[in-house]
């Protein structure tokens, strides 16, 4: 592949995977309004426009009103309601057709101009893949909350935010791939100096994935509305409540004082880990890891400071789409920091784009 060709098409990746991100923020702010039910099906292409005149509006609330959201928790919701939170929706699905197309069209037209080498075709393959899943999950995820429940299931939440995050980190680690230093030799043994610290990035990451996940659950629970507290939630270290479901993994998913005791460990976690990564990382970690080692320490500061914020506060919408947004930010500069750290002899490894 040109150099020219790599940087153009690792620039696109770049700006596409700010695109993902501010998906997982408009998500995240349609699960905050509640708006996510306000649109009872699924049509990807006509959907795009939204209702455009009187009677329109009134067909879309009419089959708003069928749903349990309606009928037990905004019986009294006017039209004008209604349409605050259709907007919100409608938003959310059309920016991820819009995210949908900035990855489509690009691709195929580097594939049709054998801009990409094979391994690089089939990575970007696989993510045109998993956006349509994505897709597919995101109805899914909207059917769970239009016959019986007055929610969305919080496991189908998880799911699609998972599969975004997933679809996020291959973006990032791509981009970070083509627009990385010239290549070396790939099949050259890798160092040994900082291998015992790309595992625990690796495992950091991971974990860093599970604390974003376990977000939705939150969410999904609106546990984040209850013992607005800290530290202690209901005035002691484990809620009242905390182990009330049987059998006692539920408790894990479905109890909001066990969900939010984990999310809050889980958060503390990061921030003592992203710390110790630092100072592990200071002085041994390759040059191309220290800048993302120590972004990941301050990011972790200000996003534990939005994560107490928005439970002191009782989960105000723009300070929660903030920490929403610091979490994907934390995840990155674990990403950026593992990537840092695939190198050989001192120089960044070379790119790899293989599946």
């Amino acid at each position: 592949m040109l150099p020219a060709h790599r940087r153009t098409i690792g620039l696109w990746l770049a700006l596409w995977a700010a695109m993902v991100l501010l998906t997982v923020v408009i998500g995240g702010i349609t699960r905050l309004t509640e708006s996510g039910l306000s649109i009872t099906e699924w049509k990807p292409v006509s959907g795009v426009l939204p209702p455009l005149s009187a009677s329109e509006w009134e067909a879309e609330f009419s089959r708003y009103r069928q749903i349990p959201e309606y009928r037990l928790h905004n019986s009294g919701m006017t039209l004008a309601g209604f349409k605050r939170i259709y907007l919100v929706e409608y938003v959310h699905r059309l920016w991820a057709r819009l995210v949908g197309l900035a990855f489509a069209v690009p691709f195929l037209v580097f594939f049709a101009r054998r801009m990409l080498d094979g391994p690089l075709a089939r990575r970007l393959g696989l993510l045109l893949v998993l956006l349509a899943l994505q897709g597919a999950m995101g109805w899914y995820m909207v059917k769970s909350g239009l016959t019986l429940r007055t929610d969305v299931s919080q496991y189908r939440l998880a799911a699609h935010l998972g599969l975004a995050l997933v679809i996020y980190i291959i973006t990032v680690w791509t981009a970070a791939d083509l627009l990385g230093d010239g290549p070396t030799d790939r099949r050259a043994d890798r160092p040994t100096e900082w291998g015992g610290l790309r595992w625990v990035v690796a495992g950091f990451a991971a974990y860093v994935f599970i604390t974003i996940v376990s977000g939705a659950f939150m969410a999904g629970l609106d546990a984040g509305k209850a013992w607005n507290t800290f530290p202690l939630m209901g005035g002691s270290v484990v809620p009242p409540g905390y182990g009330a479901l049987s059998p006692w993994y539920l408790n894990l998913f479905e109890n909001p004082a066990a969900v939010q005791f984990h999310h809050r460990l889980l958060g503390v976690g990061v921030l003592f880990g992203a710390f110790a990564l630092w100072a592990a990382g200071r002085r041994s970690a390759p040059a191309p890891a220290q800048r993302p080692l120590a972004a990941l320490a301050l990011l972790a500061v200000a996003q534990a400071g939005l994560g107490v914020a928005t439970l002191l506060l009782r989960v105000p919408i723009p300070i929660a789409a903030l920490h929403q947004a610091g979490a994907v930010l934390v995840l990155t500069a674990a990403v950026l920091a593992l990537h840092g750290l695939q190198t050989t002899n001192g120089r960044r490894r070379a790119p790899a784009v293989v599946i």
